[in-house]
């Protein structure tokens, strides 16, 4: 049985500021919670499931695990954030990686400016893991890796993807100068269809809405757009940034 104390610490979560504040985050659903045991190097503090799941992944379960509390489903919807919950909620602490100064050598980066969107950047972490994409870098101001919708867009793609939080003007400059090009997507640029695209970069992409700031413009050398089709059938003016994101990073790993 879950305290009254339990569930306020859970739903508090939330909230970034009280994910910092508490040095955790929520992770839901069986696969989720399942690939993220076997993935290991994730410290598990408490641990809410039905008892037929706690008895069939056993195994999986680290002794470092400060508590597993069996659960009824309705005690799981009293926690969980999904509008239908599944069969465990894992509350996993904050991880402490290290921000590299710079994109890291020989490899495609993604880099966003202000996105705000928890489906998005969920969406975009799952996709850049598809292509092998292994680093994403997010302004300050961006919307939180360990949201909970955030984390359940992923699919569990964050626990191979990071998600940096670092300033991009400084990232840039420093990529810039250590050898690494640094593209932007914008409405007005190079078509993507046709420009010759390296295998190791930096993408930088804008906020939803308004783009990629002028300041943050000034910093990238390369301009790239994707041309939309031609004819009077076209009603759409823009992509969602997690479609753009998608179809950029086929586009270079094609190349």
């Amino acid at each position: 049985m879950i305290s009254k104390n339990k569930i306020r610490l859970l739903r508090s979560l939330a909230l970034r500021k009280h994910r910092e504040e508490e040095g955790l985050f929520l992770a839901e659903g069986d696969k989720i919670v399942r690939d993220l045991l076997e993935a290991g190097g994730w410290r598990v503090r408490y641990l809410f499931a039905k008892k037929e799941w706690i008895r069939k992944h056993e195994a999986l379960l680290p002794e470092e695990i400060e508590e597993v509390i069996p659960v009824s489903y309705d005690e799981l919807k009293r926690i969980s954030f999904l509008k239908t919950p599944h069969n465990v909620v894992a509350a996993v602490e904050l991880p402490a990686w290290p921000i590299p100064a710079r994109a890291p050598a020989g490899e495609l980066v993604l880099a966003f400016e202000n996105i705000q969107d928890p489906g998005n950047l969920g969406t975009i972490v799952r996709t850049a893991n598809w292509f092998g994409i292994r680093h994403i870098f997010c302004s300050p101001g961006s919307v939180d890796l360990f949201n909970p919708k955030v984390i359940q867009a992923t699919m569990g793609a964050f626990l191979h993807t990071r998600v940096h939080y670092t300033p991009l003007e400084g990232l840039l400059v420093r990529s810039l100068a250590a050898g690494t090009p640094v593209y932007g997507t914008f409405l007005e640029g190079d078509s993507l269809y046709s420009a010759a695209l390296p295998r190791e970069a930096v993408v930088v992409f804008g906020n939803e809405s308004k783009g990629i700031s002028p300041t943050l413009a000034e910093k990238i050398p390369n301009h790239i757009t994707i041309p939309p089709a031609a004819g009077e059938n076209r009603i759409t003016n823009s992509l969602n940034l997690s479609v753009s994101a998608a179809i950029v990073c086929a586009f270079f790993r094609r190349r």
